[in-house]
């Protein structure tokens, strides 16, 4: 006689996602800091190094430097979780007189780079003035708008962000296109989160398109020279990327920057080519491992290392929304909402300029492109954004909180 299959009862099955869920808040709870965007973060800085690794062919200084930056930008961050963000409030004018002060110096007394002046060199490393901007300046952005939260829908408080945030935009802008333009996403994530009226983002972002237009078309056919050539050069490559030269006053022509990055790209597959990633290898992908760096990966990993990269994007934005919905404070959650600005338009853009869908800006990609400046930057920004969560979810156990003052 047949053997009738044995069943569970309903009532005694296990739920295996809660189990997981429970699993996972358990995790959270033991632990003074988010470990998934702890986890994301860790994952860039390794991929970071190994793209940069085969992007230099081994190169043991460019390694050797990024890996030590890795560790110390770690550190920076494991030090602001713990430090109590609310007090920035207090030295908002102070760190936005420091920012100032810092961009004044770089021009002053920095190296030049591809046309633009960037950097003060340290021996240790290149400090850039504009990569700590875009962390202060949501800082200080987000202390004043707070300071205003009781009239932030009224033209007084806009328009005296938009003051306060172009002010260091034009001054970065000047020498370098790029950082300019993730001050001005700083600055819109702050006005959004910050409960801006919809009607002021409008006027605002019409007003700005206005103003490109006038820069790009109006200003140059009258004879006004409001660009400089690399500007000039790389707007051309993208708009017109057939009719170009492969020299640009001395230096690489965006050109063909574009056409190797498409190539690399494209030639990685869904795999990549591995040690045979001939682009990098025989250098033909130039700045392969700061702005092209994707380019770099796509090549010699292929569409599952650039597919891994995003993902671990992802996750960062995925989390770090999360901590802004879970803030103690009104100030937590604008603060946060500038840093996922910052980091989203970083990565939208270098991605999108990797692939020929934005123009060539020098934007590097957070946590994966080479460089101190950045890598560092970006840490103290995840540590803010640590900080965020972890004292959202003590203040959380003491009892609700409000998130914005009446």
């Amino acid at each position: 006689m047949a053997s009738e299959p044995t069943t569970t009862p309903i009532g005694m099955r296990r739920p295996r996602r809660r189990r997981g869920r429970e699993l996972s808040g358990l995790l959270e709870a033991q632990l003074p800091f988010d470990p998934v965007l702890a986890i994301a973060a860790i994952g860039l800085t390794i991929c970071s190094v190994v793209a940069i690794s085969g992007a230099t062919n081994g190169d043991s200084a460019y390694v050797s430097r990024q890996i030590a930056y890795g560790v110390v930008g770690i550190g920076v961050a494991t030090v602001v979780s713990r430090f109590d963000y609310a007090r920035l409030q207090r030295y908002r004018w102070g760190l936005y007189g420091f920012m100032l002060a810092s961009i004044v110096a770089v021009a002053l007394f920095g190296s030049a780079v591809n046309g633009s002046t960037l950097s003060i060199d340290l021996k240790v490393f290149s400090f850039q003035a504009s990569e700590l901007g875009k962390v202060l300046v949501a800082v200080s952005g987000a202390a004043v708008l707070v300071e205003r939260s009781r009239a932030v829908d009224e033209w007084g408080t806009t328009l005296r962000m938009l003051a306060f945030l172009g002010l260091p935009a034009a001054m970065v802008v000047t020498s370098d296109l790029g950082s300019g333009l993730v001050y001005a996403a700083v600055g819109a994530g702050l006005l959004l989160i910050g409960g801006a009226p919809g009607r002021h983002l409008a006027i605002i972002g019409t007003t700005a398109l206005c103003g490109v237009i006038a820069v790009l078309g109006v200003l140059p056919a009258a004879g006004v020279d409001v660009l400089k050539p690399y500007q000039v050069a790389r707007l051309t490559a993208f708009l017109h990327p057939n009719k170009h030269e492969h020299q640009v006053a001395g230096g690489i022509d965006p050109t063909y920057q574009l056409a190797q990055a498409k190539t690399a790209i494209g030639s990685g597959q869904k795999t990549g080519r591995g040690d045979e990633a001939t682009q990098q290898k025989l250098g033909y992908l130039p700045e392969n491992q700061t702005d092209f760096i994707f380019a770099s990966v796509g090549e010699r990993f292929g569409f599952m290392g650039a597919a891994t990269i995003l993902s671990l994007y992802a996750l960062i934005m995925w989390r770090g929304l999360r901590i802004l919905s879970t803030a103690r404070d009104f100030f937590g959650a604008v603060l946060a909402a500038g840093i996922l600005a910052m980091l989203l338009f970083e990565v939208l853009v270098n991605a999108g300029m990797n692939v020929g869908i934005m123009p060539i800006t020098g934007i590097p990609l957070p946590l994966v492109s080479y460089g101190g400046s950045s890598v560092l930057s970006t840490y103290l920004a995840i540590g803010l954004l640590q900080a965020i969560y972890a004292q959202g979810r003590a203040a959380a156990r003491r009892g609700p909180t409000v998130a914005r003052p009446d």
